[in-house]
This record gives structure tokens, sequence and C-alpha cells, in this order.
């Protein structure tokens, strides 16, 4: 009998895992980039500073899309119960996530000898190779083939290289 509840845990864990979603990954990699970027322009903003706009710019639009997805809900006309708005807060939970990377990146920044420019640039790369990341996770999960793989990789390199180029054209 254990073992029939244990099989019947780790299927349901897969299940969840095969119908996972990166979009909130990808996106919050994106909005972890523009913060970033935004915050590069300020001039020298103190590195604490800017790991906590990270974290609670994510954190705030992790927020706003559980809201936006239950109210869409409630507009359906769905029931809105505590498994719902749970299911609902894990689901979103990747924004959050992706705001982490670029947070640690600054925070490390002093112990690799970077300046509040250099730690930036740091967060920036860590941010837009997140953003790849997350999308070739998707891209597999999906069971895209090589070259669907690669095109997703690609568009999201490029948008994150639009975003580090709105950092030159802002800047200058």
């Amino acid at each position: 009998m254990t073992t029939d509840r244990g099989a019947a845990r780790r299927t349901r864990g897969a299940g969840r895992r095969a119908h996972a979603d990166y979009t909130g990954g990808v996106y919050g990699a994106m909005l972890a980039a523009s913060v970033v970027i935004g915050a590069g322009t300020l001039g020298a903003l103190p590195r604490l500073e800017l790991v906590l706009l990270l974290v609670l710019t994510g954190a705030v639009f992790w927020l706003a899309h559980v809201h936006a997805q239950l109210f869409g809900a409630r507009l359906a006309q769905r029931t809105i119960d505590r498994a719902t708005v749970l299911h609902v807060c894990r689901e979103e939970w990747p924004i959050v996530q992706a705001a982490v990377p670029p947070a640690v990146a600054v925070a490390v920044s002093p112990l690799l000898g970077l300046d509040v420019q250099g730690a930036v640039w740091l967060a920036l790369a860590v941010a837009v190779a997140e953003q790849v990341g997350w999308s070739v996770a998707a891209s597999l999960r999906a069971g895209a083939s090589r070259g669907q793989l690669a095109g997703s990789a690609a568009v999201n390199l490029l948008l994150g290289l639009l975003i580090i180029a709105f950092k030159f054209v802002v800047k200058h």
C-alpha cells in the first residue's frame, strides 16, 4: 500500500512538471533585466538597494499576476478556493525566482572586485542568460525539435540584447 501511494505521488509530481509553464521565468528574467537597466541609468546605486529593488519588483509583479489570474477566474465564474489561490501562486512563482540570480550577482559582485557599474553589467548578463535558460527549459519541456529549441533561445537572446541596447540609448 505504501508503494501505491508513493507511485501516485511520483505520478502527480511528474504530471505537474510535465505541465510546468516557464512563461513567468522568461518574463521575470526580462523584468529583472529591465530593473537593472533602469537602476543602472540612475548612476551610483548602492548594491543593497539594487538587490532589494530586484527582489521586491519581482514580488510585486508576482502579486499582480496572481491577482490578475484570480480576478480572471472570478470573472469566469469559477470557484476561487484556497487550493486555487495556492495553485496560482505556485504557477506564477517563477517571476520571483527569476529576480534571485541577478540579485545574487549584485550581492557577490564585491567579492569579484567589481564596482557598482560592474555589478550592474554582471546582473544584466545573468538576467539575459537566465531568460535564455528559461526559454530553453520551456522548449525542452514542450518536446521542441533542435531547430525550435535554437529558435527559442535565439529569440530570447535577441530580446535580452535589445534590453541591453536600451541601456546604451537611454544612457547616451
